[in-house]
């Protein structure tokens, strides 16, 4: 087999992106979801496999920038459409495009890769880790109370149309992005994703819908949601079917999820991505009537170690040297001192002797926070070389804030 490696050009688009909803089950996308996406390609970010004239493998890139413990927002590749056609598989194709794919993103000078995945054992081998986890709740709406903080009733809520309110809903969304690890800051573009409604995607439920919150005429927090009518013998029996929500404050919060879990003629109301400490599982009278499930969100890998360990702050004080597996991208083969804290931090090659050892995916599962270098080595995938060593740089790992990624890409 003769193949080609190269880089997209833009006529080819349409017959690459083929490839790839035929790689995922050759169901074709709604227009205007594909006409986003061909909006959004970075053709110069995206590669392909050409056997002959057919495209065998396809991945791309986004750029991206990243809030990181601390506040900071990284420049990050957001890896995507990668596929590789059922003809071609198990002949290293995808290794290749991910080598060529992360030594464009080490030139590019972008410390970090994500990417979501839709089978995350393909992933690990290249040096990913899962970083975010993300919890879908079903939640019987007329079974439970919610306790309420001093002033929910002072906020108003209003009815938009989604495209009047969007500008609102960004400035909120960008202060909120600010403060959680995880979250991206929307370049232009990204605004209508959120947007997106056909009509064959909605499952029986009506168009979306936004309400805004509003404390003295200052919007504060929104909400975009559909419903899905049903009847039972016992009457009305419809779900709220939540696409997104976000807040400034508790108060909105608050008002927003009162509102949501009190429309008429439902019973349930399901989101499908929130973070793992969303405040409503704080707020409710009965959690067992939520019917929480966690499960994988966003995967990270540090693509140059140094940069991307002091690019972020630590929850407490840490000198650590740590020595980390790379054989994917060698340039991170190696021991690091790591020392840092709540201001800032360094990471620099060493010949010190090690504290720590664990593989760039470790690191990568850990960096924003969510999973604990101690829960890693209680599975044997990080070795404590110096007694304490573990305590110390667990505890500065962490955030107060669960890491998490509200939309896929």
């Amino acid at each position: 087999m003769t193949t080609e490696l190269r880089t997209l050009r833009a006529a080819e688009w349409d017959g690459w992106y083929g490839k790839l909803e035929r790689a995922f089950g050759g169901v074709a996308e709604a227009p205007e979801e594909r006409g986003l996406y061909r909006d959004l390609t970075e053709v110069d970010r995206s590669i392909g496999v050409w056997d002959g004239p057919e495209v065998v493998g396809t991945a791309g890139a986004f750029s991206f920038r990243m809030t990181v413990p601390g506040g900071a927002q990284l420049p990050a590749a957001g890896v995507t459409m990668v596929s590789v056609q059922p003809t071609h598989r198990r002949q290293g194709l995808l290794t290749e495009m991910m080598r060529q794919q992360l030594a464009d993103v080490r030139r590019r000078e972008e410390p970090l890769a994500v990417l979501t995945a839709s089978e995350p054992v393909i992933y690990g081998r290249f040096g990913y880790g899962m970083a975010t986890r993300q919890a879908t709740l079903r939640v019987e709406t007329k079974r439970v109370a919610l306790t309420l903080p001093d002033g929910t009733d002072g906020v108003r809520l209003r009815l938009v149309p989604l495209a009047e309110a969007v500008a609102d809903c960004e400035r909120v969304y960008a202060a909120v992005a600010a403060e959680r690890p995880g979250m991206l800051a929307r370049q232009p573009g990204w605004e209508r994703l959120p947007l997106l409604d056909p009509p064959a995607d909605r499952e029986g439920a009506g168009e979306l819908l936004c309400v805004l919150a509003e404390v003295a005429g200052e919007v504060r927090g929104y909400a975009r949601y559909a419903v899905k009518a049903e009847w039972s013998s016992r009457g009305p029996d419809g779900s709220v079917k939540l696409r997104d929500i976000e807040a400034l404050d508790p108060v909105v919060r608050a008002a927003l999820w009162r509102y949501l879990l009190d429309i008429d003629l439902t019973s349930a109301l399901v989101s499908h991505n929130r973070p793992v400490d969303e405040p409503l599982l704080s707020m409710v009278s009965d959690l067992r009537r939520c019917e929480l499930r966690v499960r994988d969100g966003l995967f990270l890998r540090p693509v140059e170690v140094g940069a991307a360990l002091s690019g972020r702050t630590y929850a407490a004080p840490v000198d650590v040297v740590l020595d980390v597996e790379d054989t994917f991208c060698p340039w991170n083969q190696g021991r690091w001192r790591l020392s840092g804290d709540a201001k800032g931090a360094s990471c620099e090659r060493t010949t010190d002797a090690a504290d720590l050892a664990l593989s760039v995916r470790e690191l990568g599962a850990a960096y924003l926070g969510d999973t604990r270098l101690s829960a890693l080595a209680a599975a044997g995938r990080v070795r404590e070389l110096r007694p304490g060593a573990l305590a110390e740089a667990s505890g500065a790992f962490g955030s107060d804030v669960a890491p998490w990624l509200p939309h896929g890409f």
